[in-house]
């Protein structure tokens, strides 16, 4: 198993690390690239991961709407929600699907369009700064064992691969939209993370 330990003030993995960072992309993820990004304001400021739950048709998973969405192929006709989403021009860096395998739709130095209006401790604009995760699901059941064991090899290896990033700055759509996003939700396992990363999560989001 990969283990993570901080040493000269970074966070490194103590054994050969699984998902190597290329470019900005993971060697292990399958690439399925979105048009909707763009530049950071600092592309060395990264230092946020968010988490979200997505699922396309909502409540249903494994189907092609998640790629679609993030790609701006979504069929209008093919679901009656879709006729409420196909014109939005979204994406987040990476989808960790129900059985673990990691999509990535943009590269970690580019910003991606998934936190909308958004605030972390005095900052506005989460996507700035931010990298985001999308785990297939609802706010209304639990995630699969797979999919934590994608996302804690995930986080890791960022940690390991971007300076800036912390343990303790991992939240929720929730925790820096709140009252517009709800999402992972109440089912997310938020105990399993800080166990693992030896953190207090979620980060505290929006300032009382």
């Amino acid at each position: 198993m990969q283990k993570i330990s901080k040493k000269g003030g970074g966070w490194v993995l103590t054994k050969k690390n699984l998902l190597q960072v290329k470019n900005g992309l993971l060697d292990t993820a399958r690439i399925k690239l979105s048009p909707n990004h763009d530049e950071r304001p600092d592309e060395t400021d990264i230092s946020l991961i968010v988490i979200h739950n997505i699922s396309l048709p909502p409540s249903e998973f494994g189907g092609k709407g998640i790629d679609q969405l993030f790609t701006n192929t979504l069929d209008k006709n093919e679901h009656p929600f879709y006729k409420e989403i196909h014109e939005l021009r979204v994406s987040s860096h990476l989808l960790i699907r129900r059985d673990g395998e990691i999509v990535q739709y943009v590269p970690f130095h580019k910003r991606a369009w998934h936190a909308g209006i958004s605030e972390f401790l005095g900052r506005d604009v989460c996507n700035d700064f931010s990298i985001g995760i999308e785990m297939e699901g609802t706010d209304f059941e639990a995630f699969k064992d797979e999919q934590y064991q994608s996302l804690l090899l995930v986080i890791k290896s960022l940690l390991a691969h971007y300076p800036h990033l912390s343990n303790s700055a991992i939240t929720g759509h929730e925790h820096i939209a709140p009252g517009r996003k709800t999402d992972p939700g109440p089912f997310f396992d938020w105990a399993r993370l800080s166990t693992t990363l030896q953190a207090n999560l979620p980060a505290k989001g929006c300032r009382a």
